[in-house]
């Protein structure tokens, strides 16, 4: 059989995720908006206050990220210990590390946004961005295969039938 170059499955481009173009956008904007940022507050403050305020945060982003990071990790122990879901402790050390990333970069736009993920009182906020977000991926894009676990239009269980795609079933807290 033959194709028309470019009609074989193997010749469609494949579409960039819509994430990715943003993650390739804010690649090359950051550094460009980081130093716009430094030049402006070394000529509002000097340059010297400005190294000096730009060393001040490095060191005080890396004792915070090493703080919260270390009590993370003893609530992480601790919900494992007693038994418990720890969605919320693997939450926080994933928005340490990410925030944690963001102090070491150099600039203050970057240790601005570290910060939001770091410190407690903000890492709330950061923490449900963080679970709309996954939420809406997880639950968005994962249909049954097939149309369920019965497969299309057929029984579900033992005496069960339902639409396309339902699951029939009882809630246990």
């Amino acid at each position: 059989m033959t194709h028309p170059i470019g009609s074989t499955p193997y010749a469609r481009r494949r579409r960039r995720p819509r994430w990715l173009t943003f993650v390739l956008i804010g690649l090359v904007a950051a550094p460009i908006i980081e130093i716009a940022v430094l030049v402006a507050v070394g000529r509002t403050i000097g340059v010297g206050w400005t190294l000096l305020a730009l060393l001040l945060l490095t060191v005080l982003g890396t004792w915070l990220m090493r703080r919260e990071g270390s009590r993370t990790w003893k609530a992480l122990r601790e919900a494992s210990r007693t038994g418990r879901m720890p969605s919320r402790e693997i939450a926080d050390g994933a928005l340490v590390l990410i925030g944690g990333a963001f102090l070491l970069l150099p600039g203050f736009v970057s240790d601005v946004i570290g910060l939001f993920f770091v410190l407690p009182f903000t890492r709330v906020f950061a923490r449900r961005l963080l679970e709309a977000f996954v939420a809406s991926r997880v639950l968005v894009r994962m249909p049954f295969p097939s149309g369920g676990p019965g497969g299309p239009g057929g029984p579900r269980g033992p005496g069960e039938s339902g639409p396309q795609g339902t699951i029939r079933g009882e809630v246990v807290d």
